[in-house]
Parts: C-alpha cells; sequence; structure tokens
C-alpha cells in the first residue's frame, strides 16, 4: 500500500522496536531512503515514532525537549524548506485514567514545542494524538465521558492546540463528515460495524490553510486496528 501512495512523508507511531528491530522490508522501501526512528530507552516493545521521507530534511530533531517524556520517543520532527513535519504518538491516558496526568502534562509541553515550531515556520503535524475532539468524532460519545481519549480534559487539550493557531485538517475540510474515524478495537466487530473513534490527524498551521489540497481517512485500508490518514498539501 505504501509503495502505491509513494508518499512523500510516511509518519508511523505506536512502531514498538528500536532502530536495530526495523524489519528489512521496511528498511528497503522504495522511495523512502531517509528513515528517522525513535523508541522507548529501556523499554522493548513500548511507544516509539518513525519518520520516512523522500528527500533529505535540512534538520531532524528527537523529542520536544522535556526529559519527563523524550525518554518514551513519542516525536520526530524533519525540518523541511517550507515547514516542519512533525510525527507524533501522544500518551494515552490509560485504563481507569492511571496515566491522566502524565498526559495533560505531555499536552502541555507538546504544545510549547509546537508554538516555538510555528514562529520559526509552519507546522504539519501527523500523528495518533489519543483523543476524538468532539462528540461527531467517535461513535459513543455519551458512554465514553470518561473513559481514555474523550475526557473533558484531553479535549480541552486539544481545544487549546486549535486555538494556538493551529487546524484539524480534516475538520477544516469535512465539519459535517460523520462516521470519519480511524480506530477500531479488535474486540466485537467494531470495525465491520464502524464503532470508532477519530484519534489520528494531521493537524497544520493556520497559514498552511492555502496549501492543503485534502485530508484524507483511509478507512478501507487495513492491518493494524487504526487505518492511515493523507494530508495533501502543495507547498
Amino acid at each position: 500500500w505504501v509503495e502505491e501512495e509513494a508518499p512523500d512523508v510516511l509518519c508511523l507511531q505506536e512502531t514498538k522496536c528500536g532502530v536495530s528491530a526495523v524489519p528489512p522490508e521496511v528498511r528497503a522501501l522504495p522511495g523512502l531512503p531517509h528513515q528517522f526512528w525513535a523508541s522507548a530507552e529501556g523499554r522493548p516493545g513500548y511507544s516509539g515514532v518513525g519518520l520516512l521521507t523522500k528527500t533529505e530534511p535540512l534538520n531532524v530533531t528527537y523529542g520536544i525537549g522535556d526529559p519527563e517524556h523524550d525518554a518514551d520517543g513519542r516525536v520526530v520532527t524533519a525540518e523541511f524548506p517550507s515547514l516542519f513535519v512533525v510525527c507524533a504518538y501522544v500518551p494515552n491516558a490509560g485504563r481507569g485514567l492511571v496515566r491522566l496526568e502524565p498526559r495533560l502534562r505531555f499536552d502541555a509541553a507538546f504544545l510549547e514545542f509546537l508554538r516555538r515550531l510555528d514562529a520559526q515556520k509552519p507546522v504539519l503535524l501527523c500523528g495518533d494524538l489519543n483523543v476524538a475532539h468532539a462528540e461527531i468524532d467517535l461513535c459513543h460519545p455519551r458512554a465514553n465521558r470518561a473513559n481514555p481519549g474523550f475526557t473533558p480534559q484531553e479535549r480541552e487539550g486539544f481545544t487549546r492546540l486549535l486555538g494556538a493557531g493551529f487546524v484539524d485538517s480534516f475538520r477544516h475540510l469535512y465539519p459535517e463528515a460523520r462516521g470519519a474515524f480511524t480506530f477500531w478495537t479488535y474486540l466485537g466487530g467494531a470495525r465491520a460495524r464502524n464503532v470508532g473513534w477519530r484519534l489520528d490527524y494531521a493537524v497544520l498551521s493556520r497559514r498552511l490553510l492555502g496549501s492543503l489540497c485534502d485530508s484524507k481517512i483511509r478507512s478501507t485500508v487495513a492491518g493494524s486496528d487504526h487505518c492511515p490518514i493523507t494530508a495533501l498539501l502543495a507547498v
């Protein structure tokens, strides 16, 4: 599927593997020779992201400059001439919301990181942000108000991101689209019934809106409990 799509940049989240464990068929993906991987320090099989590009970035950084979170390998940022591309896997608040407070601290630190980038040049943030922002973004909002990914605090964090000059590209283009989900639990045939959540986003600096061509949810692509999303920009 990746070969058919031939993306300029491919962002992967929750890779659960260090650099040495990246499968050779991924290493050898045609058209994506520049690959940058982050993984959790001392925690094999946990978290991790990868950013693969067709052209070599001007610069690549890892993390957000916050020692509490950077050891988890959650963020890789590539700088290109016209924008930054940020690949991110935001922490889950955990069953019973046991990790809600660390998650909220991440949200605050991450927003400051994005603001610092945006002060230099526009930003495209791609990733699993582990939040369904509005009721339209999950199948059963009423039943999930106290569950990770739909707490008022997590949703408010996303609202603050938008208020800082960033735009949810999909919802900007398709404000009324219902049933547009990117994650379905493996349990109970949820995907076949489209009982899902929209947790994966392409968020961009507002001044990039003139370059936004489309933002797609590729819900027919199998292989994970998440589906890919695609952002198309003319930059």
